[in-house]
């Protein structure tokens, strides 16, 4: 069994965590990436406070093991923050403050809950801002993940960060979808892996059957990254891009941003419309260049298996036989 220093931290099994991706509501989801050993986690950000409570409840009708509920600190506001902590999670995450926001009062208040706390970060600044503030663990984001990520890549990010956080255990995050990942990412000085595309293609993700079989179809290499989804949106990311398909909606707009802008309203309609069809064409799909390691739509417990599987597999039996004892000199 791998056992990290984030295991024992956060009181989990095995050192794979869902990311909180406030688009995929799921308490399902979470609940069976806690269920499996790993750290669930529910982006709370567009939900209300009752939503939230109703969700957590979910969750704890199914498991009492950890879980996070996760917020975007730029969008975060008091009744839905506070009744996040009301409920005493076990973990508490963050993600995307401005540049002048101050981290340590959400952490303080997380801690205060008796929750520990995880701070996403794509670059060594903020993940040393992160460290002062009081986080308990730090996620370097590379970007090669799905959604809103920075553009430094994750294997030369996720070192960089560990050896500017030591001893905060890091959590690497972009790009992982199977356990050969998560042997890598513990070579690299992290104590686990975040995954974000590989549980948007399980059985227990709420999207829409024909977004989960675009992932599986996928190459790795048919995404870009683009601000079109948000513009569209109507909502900015501080410091952030949106990694997403390339398909024909993105292709529209790809150097005519300014007709997103203009036409928001008409062109959010559109892309509601085509998402609730189920059109990958005419909506945006935000997934990581890991898709193209994602072969099938699986149960999100038996991803979690898998993925520890094959990495115990790969540090316990194929890289020890590289491994060779120098020969005396005569």
């Amino acid at each position: 069994m791998i056992r990290t220093p984030f295991c024992e931290l956060f009181g989990v099994e095995h050192p794979v965590a869902l990311g909180g991706m406030g688009s995929i509501y799921s308490p399902p989801l979470v609940a069976a990436v806690s269920k499996a050993g790993g750290l669930g986690a529910l982006g709370c950000h567009a939900l209300s406070p009752d939503q939230i409570r109703a969700s957590v409840a979910a969750i704890r009708a199914e498991t009492d093991r950890p879980f996070a509920l996760n917020f975007l600190l730029f969008q975060a506001t008091e009744e839905p923050f506070a009744a996040a902590l009301a409920l005493k999670p076990k973990a508490m995450a963050f993600a995307w403050p401005r540049g002048d926001q101050d981290l340590k009062p959400w952490f303080d208040r997380a801690h205060a809950a008796g929750a520990k706390v995880t701070f996403m970060a794509g670059d060594v600044a903020t993940a040393k801002r992160g460290v002062a503030a009081g986080a308990d663990a730090i996620i370097a984001q590379g970007t090669e993940g799905g959604g809103h990520v920075g553009w430094m890549a994750t294997v030369a990010l996720t070192p960089m960060v560990v050896d500017a956080v030591a001893p905060v255990p890091v959590l690497s995050a972009g790009g992982f979808a199977d356990g050969r990942g998560l042997a890598a990412a513990l070579a690299l000085g992290a104590s686990g892996v975040l995954l974000g595309t590989r549980f948007l293609a399980s059985d227990e993700s709420p999207l829409h059957s024909n977004f989960k079989q675009a992932i599986v179809a996928s190459d790795g290499h048919d995404t870009l990254l683009t601000e079109i989804p948000d513009l569209a949106a109507g909502l900015v990311w501080p410091g952030a891009m949106s990694r997403s398909r390339r398909n024909r909606f993105i292709e529209r707009y790809v150097g005519s941003e300014w007709k997103v802008r203009r036409d928001q309203r008409t062109i959010l309609a559109g892309v509601q419309a085509a998402r609730k069809a189920g059109d990958t064409e005419e909506a945006p799909l935000s997934f990581g260049q890991d898709a193209g390691l994602i072969d099938a739509i699986r149960p999100a417990g038996e991803i979690v298996r898998r993925i520890v599987a094959e990495a115990e597999q790969i540090l316990g039996e194929r890289l020890p036989r590289l491994v060779r004892q120098p020969v005396p000199a005569k």
